[in-house]
């Protein structure tokens, strides 16, 4: 018998991808933060102990953390909210969801990124949004895998269609970042930066980042994927590949609770919009906004490039959002791709 409740509010557009009921449950469950023993769960559940326990190595199979104690039995490390498309799109400004063609939410995915791109190179749709709990190859910049433990943090990538040609979309990674910065305002994160050309920084670690893919015409209409990564809780044992200072949310907050599903809600709110109005406001109507978010701004840099390193200080991004970098040797340059990094001599700011 259909559940009455999602029958009446989940719209035509969203398709959801979970664990089995048991499998939500049992996480549910465990997530209480008291010990249940085998017994009493598979009691609960109406299933043997051995089939309580194939579930629990499937979750440690995603990186969930069973402790396990003679005489008292299971729990999870720390209490997991799974992401649940009526509790986002409850939270969705109208204008928002009206532009939503489809959300779709998976328990894992080799990358979200990948799937809506592989969705792009078959239709031209615009407004798809897919999450999922857990990545086995989450992209990052340049081929790098992005660590995506289970539940953790919110991995969300946007298909878009524009109209214009992919010679418009410059600077389309500045302007969402300006949109997470703004979402993280609104639930009370400050002192989040932005680092050319598509990272998000707190007190200068890394907080997440803007992976932007497009497949179209150079002149004409094309789509993008705009994937977003945002780290709300990175277990230890799980940032050992990780080669830069990181921070999440959870560290950020403290003992605030943080509710991934008003995050990615708030997260969509802005996203969307932007996305809107990006074909006709472009990135000329953020720059400001850009700038003041710049975390980059007279810093000494390493930068880097396919064949070749340089170091310098950031001197800002200029109209087109095109990386201004003064050389050691005092000659300004302007750079329209490469990567950032604090240069090992000197994380102070110069004038």
């Amino acid at each position: 018998m259909p559940n009455a409740t999602n029958t009446v509010t989940t719209p035509p557009w969203l398709a959801e991808m979970m664990f089995t009921d048991n499998q939500k449950k049992l996480l549910q469950l465990l997530g209480d933060g008291h010990f249940h023993s085998g017994t009493h769960l598979a009691q609960i559940l109406h299933i043997s102990r051995s089939a309580v326990w194939k579930h629990l190595q499937s979750f440690a199979e995603l990186g969930i953390e069973v402790h396990a104690i003679n005489g008292k039995g299971y729990r999870l490390s720390r209490p997991i909210t799974l992401l649940s498309a009526n509790a986002i799109t409850s939270r969705l400004d109208s204008p928002t969801k009206h532009l939503i063609a489809k959300l779709e939410i998976f328990d894992q995915l080799d990358s979200t990124n990948t799937y809506l791109m592989n969705h792009a190179r078959k239709s031209n749709a615009s407004g798809h949004i897919c999450l999922a709990e857990y990545q086995s190859s989450g992209k990052g910049r340049r081929g790098r895998t992005w660590v995506s433990p289970f539940a953790g943090n919110i991995y969300l990538s946007i298909l878009w269609r524009f109209q214009l040609g992919l010679s418009a979309l410059g600077g389309l990674s500045l302007v969402v970042g300006v949109a997470v910065v703004r979402a993280l305002k609104k639930l009370g994160i400050s002192g989040v930066g932005l680092k050319w050309p598509n990272d998000i920084y707190w007190q200068d670690k890394k907080l997440g980042g803007i992976l932007i893919e497009v497949i179209g015409e150079s002149e004409g209409p094309c789509s993008a994927v705009i994937g977003l990564g945002l780290n709300v809780y990175l277990p230890l044992n799980t940032t050992a590949s990780i080669q830069q200072p990181w921070i999440d949310l959870e560290q950020i907050l403290g003992e605030i609770p943080i509710d991934r599903n008003q995050l990615t809600a708030t997260l969509l709110n802005e996203l969307i919009p932007i996305l809107e109005l990006f074909s006709t406001e472009n990135l000329p109507s953020y720059l400001e906004e850009w700038r003041s978010y710049d975390c980059m701004l007279n810093k000494a840099v390493t930068f880097h490039l396919p064949k070749q390193t340089l170091k310098g200080v950031v001197k800002g991004i200029n109209q087109d959002g095109l990386l201004l970098l003064t050389t050691e040797q005092g000659e300004i340059r302007t750079f329209a791709s490469g990567e950032l990094s604090f240069s090992p001599f000197s994380h102070e700011t110069i004038a």
